[in-house]
């Protein structure tokens, strides 16, 4: 190939050669934007060049072999730019689409075939002339059909290119300015020299200087990225990090006046909308808050509780006030940024803690007491049943002397029995996901049986048990659940009452939708400090009037049953003068 070599010749050469190898080294060490960026590098990079060696061509044949590979560069570079512009606006999702994709490379290759078949069909370039009438020879195009289309695909892709990055750089923040207007201006370089060739302004003739502008758009574009460092924080980043944060965040300049906020500083205040909030005064926003615009107003640094209530809800928050001077993120002298904390959840939660950790301490109390009467008070009657059991089977005790030992032992089976029913009853309950069967029984049915379940041992003790309870009293709650409470308050009150006692047992309908069912007797009674250590779970177990043994779990299995059942259990007892146990039962589902 003959090449006479001109100034604009080797500037396009020397740049474009220049810029082929830096967009090898930036697209294999960068990654986001500015990998895409090494893309459109690489596309002007082979414009540029392509078209220096069209300049320096002496023949039509070998100029018009420069300018279809010159297309590739020219059909390749408005994708690129669009593609940097996607990435640089935080739009990348767009292109993510396999089928937009595709048709994004089909509009570069389609252009690239058209001029590389032009001889054929003439769409492209009707015609080529060498022009010498200038300093140097150049080809003059006469442009087809299929020419206008591309250049109007090629500016919509510029232009949608655009929009994108000013509708980013508008939104961001004085501390990118430097960046914006590198960005801005090398967006528009383009676009003018271009359309300026294309109205006749060619102050060099035939030559297009499209490709000198976009190598100033370049040029541009790697200062921001390596002197202004552009990508380190990107104003998409800084808006997807500020979105994902759960506190507010306000920052004002030195009138006081806010430039930036967060979405989540938005809740917190009300009656101004979203567009009025930049420019807007800090005590507008949070009027009736003389600590808060005092300490702005004197610029300390500090933190102050505010109470704010709007259409959002009633929030208890603690603003954090600092003073930023003049050269912190170059912005205003004595900028205050603030960050608004919400503490009504933090508070909520601390308690909501509290209460799950008091309630797993008493889960482990009641426990380790479980384990403990386990390991003593349920194996210690089995041991003594099997002893007795041994001696009677090799005659070492008699039938006679067995007798006498009987009703001990009924005693301790009768206990042992009673014991694990409580447990496995409670250790059930505790089982994640164990349901709870609410159904609609009689309460007077229930009662009877259990009464005659516990006359043996009421007469042992001539106690008399006289109940009230009207046939067909209804209640909605797990029968098995409340068989277990009344049994365990029934237990309880022939255990703690004298001989010649009574229990006394009544239903009456409350109002508010419950039945309340007593069981009262004359008893030995108990403390309210006795009571309270009951119904918190701690290790107390009271021997009855006749010695009975007693594990101390049924009254705390008890109020959990009935909470389980969205009832309640209530106790009031005096000692010398008896207890009396009321659950109140709902009488319908709610």
């Amino acid at each position: 190939m003959d090449f006479t070599f001109n100034f604009y010749a080797i500037v396009l050469i020397l740049f474009g050669t220049t810029s082929l190898l830096l967009s090898y080294y930036i697209y294999k060490k960068e990654g986001g934007a500015v990998r895409y960026f090494g893309i459109m590098m690489f596309s002007s990079a082979a414009w540029s060049l392509t078209y220096g060696l069209e300049l320096a061509s002496t023949t039509l044949e070998q100029a018009k072999f420069w300018i279809s590979i010159e297309y590739i560069g020219i059909s390749t570079l408005p994708i690129t730019w669009f593609l940097f512009c996607l990435k640089l606006s935080g739009k990348e999702h767009w292109y993510q689409n396999k089928i937009r994709l595709a048709i994004l490379i089909a509009t570069a290759v389609i252009p690239t075939l058209m001029v590389w078949t032009n001889d054929y069909h003439h769409l492209h370039f009707k015609g080529y002339r060498m022009d010498t009438t200038g300093d140097f020879p150049m080809v003059a195009l006469e442009m087809g059909p299929s020419y206008w289309i591309f250049t109007v695909y090629f500016y919509l892709l510029m232009a949608i290119g655009s929009y994108l990055l000013i509708v980013t750089f508008r939104k961001s923040d004085p501390i990118y300015k430097s960046q914006n207007y590198s960005i801005i201006i090398a967006a528009f370089i383009p676009w003018i020299t271009n359309i300026s060739y294309f109205l006749g302004f060619r102050p060099f003739g035939q030559l297009d200087v499209t490709p000198f502008a976009f190598i100033l758009t370049i040029v541009l574009i790697a200062i921001a990225i390596y002197r202004f460092k552009l990508f380190d924080i990107l104003p998409v980043a800084r808006e997807k990090v500020l979105e994902l944060m759960q506190d507010g965040f306000v920052i004002l300049d030195s009138k006081n006046r806010v430039i930036d906020y967060n979405p989540s500083f938005r809740k917190y205040i009300t009656n101004i909308k979203k567009n009025k909030i930049i420019g807007s005064q800090i005590e507008t926003l949070f009027p009736d808050h003389d600590g808060l615009t005092a300490l702005i107003k004197d610029r300390q640094s500090g933190k102050i509780e505010l109470k704010v209530e709007n259409e959002n809800g009633s929030f208890e928050l603690e603003a954090k006030i600092k003073t930023l001077n003049e050269n912190q993120f170059k912005l205003n002298s004595e900028a205050v940024i603030i960050k608004v904390q919400d503490l009504t959840t933090l508070r909520k939660e601390a308690l909501l803690f509290k209460s799950q950790t008091i309630e797993l301490q008493q889960l482990n109390q009641l426990k380790d007491r479980i384990f403990s009467i386990i390991a003593h008070d349920l194996r210690g009657p089995l041991v003594n049943l099997a002893q007795i059991l041994k001696m009677t089977t090799d005659d070492i005790i008699t039938i006679d002397e067995f007798k006498v030992l009987a009703p001990n032992l009924n005693k301790d089976i009768s206990y042992t029995t009673e014991l694990l029913e409580n447990i496995l009853h409670w250790s059930r309950s505790q089982l994640k996901g164990y349901g709870i069967d609410k159904d609609l029984f009689d309460l007077k049915n229930m009662l009877v049986n259990e009464i005659d379940y516990h006359l043996p041992a009421a007469e042992a003790k001539n106690i008399q048990i006289i109940q009230d309870v009207f046939p067909g009293e209804m209640v909605y709650a797990d029968r098995l659940m409340i068989q277990i409470v009344i049994r365990n308050i029934l237990s309880n009150a022939i255990k703690f009452c004298n001989e010649n006692c009574e229990i006394n047992i009544t239903a009456v309908y409350k109002k508010e939708g419950f039945i309340e069912l007593c069981i009262k007797d004359n008893g030995v009674g108990m403390s309210d400090t006795a009571l309270k250590k009951i119904f918190n779970g701690e290790n107390l177990s009271t021997r009855g009037t006749m010695n009975e043994k007693g594990t101390g779990l049924g009254l705390v299995i008890c109020k959990e049953f009935m909470e389980k059942n969205d009832g309640k259990l209530l106790v009031k007892s005096e000692p010398g003068k008896g207890s009396s146990f009321c659950i109140y039962l709902p009488v319908d589902a709610k």
